[in-house]
């Protein structure tokens, strides 16, 4: 480590510390030739960085603190490819602090400990140390405590990077000293900008070799990749090398060597983060709002991104209880059946099973009496005495049993006139307490009207002085 006659640390030490491979300075010289496309075109300047405008444009809350020399420790938070690495390397440029990146995949605690320790000599000789972490959410909780000492000294600024949600995965006491930013997927016309770039960049592009493609061909690209610049750089990138070299004139790329480079749409997901609970959410929230459209498009969405089909039938099994119930107890028997095609059919073909179920689901009439009537039930368990079954409730095999009073009093149903006795089956306490109370819709209509009948019936069997007959049947 190199230091002045003065024992303080220079403005290269961080950077020249090589703890870690990964490790590079603020300085560094643009990657190499053999780096890809997407590396190569990163821009340096914040007058080259494309899109983000709600946070770099002139005004915005990011541009304003760099320019100020002002910025704090802060998480970006963003889909794959929308600049997150990208700023914060420019904002690495702008500050008079030492950078170093860390690797969330590659480093532990022991690297943690062993940069921590550098930054706060740092400190102490009067600099400060830009810490930029990628992926932070892949820290765990003993990870992410390491920085907060540190944090709240001032000894590092923290730039996080995350694709997850950080009011999920980042730690609330380091949360709670970070700004958050939300960086929003790009805009197919910003995608489209940053290709064209890179196709007349003779340095770091590839305008050295000239290549032809038409703007139509380019914005494929950008819808293929779905706001993702990472992916639209290397999809055109690997369809330059798959044109076939002309004798004379430049290369060209046709419509259907960028699907061929390309595959297939790239869908944000990850099962067990944000966007799976989202995407979730929004087939839910489709199906009770009685939109089929919506609830396939949204069903299409879970499963062409890898979803397990399995996963996204059994919350159609739990929708058909949970807000269709008794409007029409089909739903139920439906979306169980749509799981057993698809556990029998399988990929693809099983995929259509888990659309009709939706359908009908979405076009089911509605009603969330049943989810009511279980959550109330729920809160009396939970919060009323748990009191023992009445005895005329209880059955009676041996004779002890029958001496000391189980099954006394109970009504045989079938034995009386409508099937209708005057015998409570709720504890004394409850006996009144009425938690299922249907809707309207479809078949809880009918009943509706049957309850209020027999209701009507087993009061008047209530009544003082009413002697219910078994024989009157």
């Amino acid at each position: 480590m190199s230091r002045n006659r003065q024992g303080r640390v220079s403005r290269c030490s961080m950077s020249s510390m090589n703890l870690f491979p990964e490790f590079v300075s603020h300085r560094q010289a643009p990657a190499g030739e053999g780096a890809p496309l997407a590396d190569r075109m990163r821009p340096a300047r914040l007058e080259d960085f494309v899109g983000q405008q709600h946070l770099v444009g002139p005004g915005k809350p990011v541009r304003l603190l760099l320019e100020k020399d002002r910025i704090g420790s802060l998480i970006l938070w963003g889909p794959p490819g929308t600049g997150k690495t990208t700023l914060a390397r420019i904002i690495a440029h702008g500050t008079r602090m030492d950078f170093v990146p860390f690797s969330a995949v590659l480093s532990g605690i022991k690297e943690i400990r062993s940069v921590m320790q550098e930054a706060e000599r740092n400190r102490r000789s009067g600099r400060r140390t830009l810490l930029f972490i990628d992926e932070i959410h892949r820290f765990n909780k003993a990870q992410q405590d390491a920085f907060l000492p540190y944090v709240e000294t001032g000894a590092i600024v923290l730039i996080g990077a995350t694709t997850e949600n950080p009011s999920f995965e980042v730690n609330p006491a380091l949360l709670s000293r970070c700004k958050v930013y939300q960086l929003e997927p790009l805009s197919s016309p910003e995608v489209v900008q940053l290709l064209r770039r890179s196709l007349t960049d003779r340095e770091r592009g590839m305008g050295a070799d000239p290549i032809e493609i038409e703007d139509a061909h380019l914005a494929i690209i950008a819808d293929l990749a779905n706001g993702d610049a990472r992916v639209a750089y290397n999809t055109l990138e690997i369809a330059a090398q798959m044109a076939p070299a002309e004798e004379a004139g430049p290369k060209r790329i046709s419509e259907q060597l960028v699907r061929d480079a390309m595959q297939r749409r790239v869908l944000l997901y990850d099962k067990a983060g944000e966007e799976h609970f989202n995407l979730i959410s929004a087939l839910h929230k489709s199906l009770r709002n009685s939109d089929p459209d919506a609830a396939i498009y949204w069903l299409a969405r879970m499963l062409e991104a890898g979803e397990d089909p399995l996963y996204v039938a059994r919350r159609l099994v739990r929708f058909a209880s949970e807000d269709i119930g008794m409007a029409d107890p089909h739903a139920l028997t439906v979306a169980v059946q749509a799981k057993e095609a698809f556990h029998f059919i399988g990929l693809p073909e099983g995929t259509l099973a888990l659309a009709q179920a939706a359908v009908y689901l979405a076009t089911a009439p509605k009603s969330n009496a049943l989810d009511r009537a279980y959550a109330a039930a729920v809160q009396d368990v939970k919060h009323t005495l748990a009191e023992p079954v009445p005895l005329h409730l209880r059955n009676a095999p041996t004779r002890l049993m029958k001496t000391m009073g189980y099954g006394k009093g109970y009504q045989y149903a079938h034995d009386f006139a409508d099937r209708l006795t005057s015998m409570s089956c709720l504890p004394e306490a409850l006996k009144d307490r009425r938690y299922f109370r249907p809707s309207g819709e479809g078949f809880e209509e009918v009943i509706r009207q049957r309850l209020r009948t027999w209701r009507e019936k087993i009061a008047k069997l209530r009544r003082p002085g009413k002697e219910q007959d078994p024989r009157s049947r």
